[in-house]
């Protein structure tokens, strides 16, 4: 049976071929319905095993689940959306050094009754031309209208340039801060995958101690079964067994819980990930230390761009009260269909008119607004500049403590293989004094037990250097040094 357990779908169809011929006398016109129903069960088996093959997610380097996120994450999308349409308002200001050219057509039906005096600027009564006919008829008229009116702020006393200059402080801002996104979202990304490749790690070292606590309860039961051992010995080898059943599915479900937070980390979600640890699994022979530019890191860069682009917003408020000075022409003509006198008329545009003229406004009281928000923006100004100054102690203290996790994480990986191998002695000796009836089964769970933690701290001890490496060069703002040491697999590692 188990010879046959190991034959492929093939070998099945040519041993059934065989006992059919063999063993059965089938009429000969049989024969072509069984070579059918063999090519049948061929082919179906073949596309099963496409399928399987093809159900079965390809191994993602981190590398590769790096890039994945900044090409996927909607957060990658929204901060280049963002600084795009931040750089687009450049455009916006830059337009305002253009003339404003407006068109006019109008027609309506209007009383034409007027009467001396003028109104003060307002928006609900509709202006009136021409001289009193002294009747009060509420007979209306026709009228047309039409014209052009060229408008250019000859001298503006730097308003333009100022708000040009906010737009651009602006797309700054919004750069820095796209920036910033994809740093945290490439270094989210490499996390997870670190954090998958630690989950199997942890899973294959709880899987081996559960093998063994098998093997050993097994032995166990024979011995109680033969009267050799006491019946608690039983007991302790099934609850250790049993707790380590619990832990192998414990660490599982960590694993699918790492491997559903990587998708989410790089873009899609709830798809099946495969991850390639390749090199990871290594000690990695650490960089030497370069100097920090605390400055340059674009956490600092946005708060920078932040306090730049609040200085910029002052400047314009500070040129929005110099006076307007406008250079205006206009052309128009008017018509009516009744003449002052009440003849008919037609309403083409039989009354032209042209002007040329400058035009100089200067908001006098608007000085009282603008000060009151310029003493907003200089208090914006200070908790940006304040901001500023809290990132880059943020970013200094964060550089040392990643200092401190590094030489950690080099000390624990250079110690864990001694561990792990004081364990095993530990664990063959319990084992060997156990079958001589010298000790108890406690003795031999202990020993096992401190093996499965010396395999779990093993196996994680590279990732532990890994994780520093990549906390570090988040830490720096530039990830390419840390993807750069993962993508080259001999580069020179300590062994453990």
């Amino acid at each position: 049976m188990r010879r046959a357990e190991r034959l492929t779908g093939l070998q099945w169809l040519r041993t059934i071929g065989c006992v059919t011929r063999t063993t059965v006398k089938r009429p000969l016109e049989h024969r072509p319905t069984l070579r059918l129903t063999a090519m049948l069960l061929l082919v179906w088996s073949g596309t099963i095993a496409g399928a399987a093959q093809e159900a079965a997610p390809q191994p993602l380097a981190l590398n590769a689940a790096v890039d994945l996120a900044l090409r996927n994450h909607p957060g990658v999308h929204e901060a280049q959306a963002g600084a795009r349409a931040a750089s687009r308002e450049i455009g916006v200001a830059r337009a305002a050094y253009l003339p404003r050219l407006d068109f006019l057509w109008q027609v309506n039906r209007a009383t034409r009754n007027n009467v001396f005096g003028l109104l003060l600027p307002q928006p609900v009564i509709p202006a009136v031309s021409g001289p009193v006919l002294g009747t009060e008829a509420l007979d209306g008229v026709w009228s047309t209208a039409g014209g052009l009116l060229l408008s250019w702020e000859a001298i503006d006393f730097g308003r333009r340039s100022a708000s040009v200059d906010v737009a651009r402080a602006d797309s700054h801002f919004a750069a820095a801060q796209r920036e910033v996104a994809e740093l945290e979202i490439a270094s989210a990304a490499a996390n997870a995958y670190l954090e998958v490749v630690a989950a199997d790690a942890a899973l294959r070292a709880v899987r081996a101690n559960v093998d063994r606590l098998e093997v050993f309860a097994k032995t166990v039961r024979t011995l109680v079964a033969n009267q050799l051992r006491a019946g608690a010995e039983q007991s302790r080898a099934e609850a250790e067994l049993a707790a380590a059943r619990n832990r192998l599915i414990e660490a599982q479900r960590n694993v699918d819980i790492a491997r559903l937070a990587l998708a989410e980390a790089i873009g899609v979600p709830t798809t099946a990930v495969a991850v390639d640890p390749g090199s990871l699994l290594e000690v990695p022979a650490t960089p030497p230390v370069a100097a920090f530019d605390v400055a340059s890191h674009p956490r600092a860069a946005a708060a920078n761009a932040q306090a730049d682009e609040v200085r910029a917003r002052d400047r314009a408020l500070e040129r929005s009260y110099f006076p307007r000075v406008e250079l205006q022409s206009a052309v128009a003509g008017r018509g009516v269909n009744r003449d002052v006198e009440g003849n008919p008329s037609g309403l083409g545009l039989t009354v032209p008119n042209w002007a040329i003229g400058l035009t100089v406004t200067f908001p006098s009281f608007e000085i009282f607004r603008t000060e009151a928000r310029r003493r907003v923006e200089a208090e914006r100004l200070q908790e940006a500049s304040a901001h500023y100054d809290r990132t880059l102690q943020v970013l200094q203290a964060q550089e040392a403590r990643a200092r401190v996790v590094m030489t950690a994480a080099l000390q624990i990986a250079g110690n864990t293989p001694q561990q792990l191998q004081a364990a095993r002695d530990a664990d063959t000796q319990a084992r060997a004094r156990y079958d001589a009836g010298l000790t108890t089964a406690l003795e031999v769970a202990e020993a096992q037990r401190l093996l499965a933690d010396a395999e779990s701290a093993n196996a994680v001890a590279s990732l532990g250097v890994w994780r520093a490496l990549l906390a570090e060069a988040v830490v720096k703002g530039d990830l390419k040094p840390f993807l750069d040491q993962v993508r080259a697999p001999h580069a020179s590692r300590i062994s453990q």
